[in-house]
């Protein structure tokens, strides 16, 4: 069993709520409960707007979306445009590692909501976003960027590991 989504969408944010409602959508029409299809479109969104946030669009750039579901695994990938050496890009590097660092993402979300509660919030800046990811869906994150300078950013989530947490 393999079934794939694919969305290509326009770097707006009220596109966000189409593509939380397509991935939904998605995951519901292949067989997954409503509180599993949820924290995983809500994955989708969240890695779109990181894309919206961080990413170089010019012209009619646009930010592609994929659901991929197999036996084993749903992989959750976001590609966008982006400059090599931004900040983000180490920003983004720096953040998958340093979850990676802790034994458990549970771990790295409640250190990361220690370091949240003692500091003043930039605008709509917690840091919480893949560190959330990685915990409640123990995903497994990753990135890539092409030669064309789009980087790629996964989840990737065991189908046992899911279904154990719900």
């Amino acid at each position: 069993m393999e079934k794939s989504l694919q969305i290509t969408m326009k770097p707006h944010w009220d596109e966000a709520d189409t593509v939380r409602e397509k991935s939904h959508d998605f995951l519901i029409t292949n067989g997954f409960s409503q509180d599993i299809a949820y924290a995983l479109s809500m994955t989708t969104c969240e890695l779109f707007e990181n894309a919206i946030k961080y990413g170089d669009f010019r012209n009619n750039d646009t930010i592609s979306v994929f659901v991929e579901v197999t036996k084993d695994e749903i992989t959750v990938e976001v590609k966008n445009p982006i400059i090599e050496k931004s900040k983000h890009l180490l920003q983004l590097d720096n953040t998958i590692q340093w979850i990676r660092g802790y034994q458990n993402p549970f771990q790295a979300f409640v250190e990361r909501l220690k370091e949240v509660s003692e500091k003043k919030l930039k605008e709509g800046e917690s840091g919480l976003g893949l560190v959330r990811i990685a915990y409640e869906g123990q995903a497994i994150l990753d990135f890539y960027i092409d030669e064309h300078n789009v980087l790629a950013v996964s989840a990737v989530y065991q189908k046992e590991r899911i279904f154990e947490a719900s």
